[in-house]
């Protein structure tokens, strides 16, 4: 085994029979099975961005990881970011890897994860490392379970102007930033939608092996304004993973509306635009 593999466990800890996905109930099967999704963030969530510019609550993480793994079993976040998908693997007691080029993220995935719960049998960690780099990280045949949500190309890599906020409310801390990740080349974040497109192919073509036969991989994405124009990076997307030899299988909406507050008024009286902070896509992947 090459020197740079990381050692971590990926066998089932449940008693749940062998044919099925996960230890979900049927109930919560069925909720599932309704494609639009709500959550909200509780007080251990990030939502400071000056800490991360990005972030997903993890009662989204949890409800992915609780219908597609059991307990045990391997989940990874090739762009880890702030940490939350090994949080709520930590918390569902699965064994969770995450990747980041940024160092001062991992350090902070790694901080949000150092005090495991009493009775956790699994290991969770964050690696500073190129997510292309991830088939000579892992075991083949290991993972049963990708849910992240990458960069949303250089949707970010700009001054932000706070159009979707009303009146006095655009001044805040966050007008006229550049919010970006970082400017490495490497990043996604730095990279226009048809860049990004050719990366994220790139990254999960290298990262097949890594896959169990019936993996799920889950990508959490938006489309985006950019330039004046509509960039419909979730087509990017599943261009990208079934360019990569992945098979489209699902789409959920994850509906925002809850979390959405003090909508300003876009395009009004003459030129309709649908609020995309209101909703994102999480697409759902499986090898073919």
């Amino acid at each position: 085994m090459p020197k740079d593999i990381i050692l971590i466990d990926n066998q089932r800890l449940c008693n749940c029979k062998q044919g099925y996905l996960s230890c979900i109930s049927a109930k919560e099967w069925m909720k599932n099975q309704i494609g639009v999704w709500q959550f909200t963030y509780e007080q251990r969530d990030i939502r400071n961005k000056n800490v991360h510019p990005a972030v997903f609550p993890i009662a989204m993480a949890k409800r992915v990881i609780e219908q597609f793994t059991h307990e045990g079993e391997l989940v990874i976040d090739p762009f880890v970011g702030s940490g939350t998908t090994l949080v709520a693997a930590q918390d569902l007691d699965r064994n969770a890897v995450g990747f980041d080029l940024k160092q001062e993220y991992v350090d902070l995935a790694n901080l949000r994860i150092s005090e495991p719960p009493l009775l956790c049998r699994t290991k969770q960690l964050a690696v500073c490392e190129d997510a292309r780099n991830i088939v000579n990280r892992l075991a083949e045949n290991s993972v049963k379970l990708a849910f992240t949500s990458p960069p949303y190309a250089n949707m970010l890599n700009r001054k932000r102007k706070n159009k979707s906020r009303r009146g006095d409310l655009r001044k805040n801390q966050q007008l006229d930033k550049i919010e970006q990740y970082s400017q490495d080349p490497r990043d996604l974040g730095t990279m226009p939608s048809d860049m990004f497109e050719t990366a994220l192919c790139e990254i999960f073509s290298q990262m097949k092996p890594v896959f169990q036969k019936k993996a799920h991989i889950l990508i959490n994405i938006t489309d985006a304004w950019i330039d004046s124009k509509r960039v419909p990076l979730h087509i990017n997307v599943i261009n990208a993973m079934q360019n990569a030899g992945y098979v489209f299988r699902n789409t959920i909406i994850w509906d925002r509306r809850n979390l959405v507050n003090q909508i300003g008024i876009f395009g009004w009286p003459s030129s309709y635009i649908t609020m995309g902070t209101t909703f994102e896509y999480i697409l759902d992947f499986t090898i073919a």
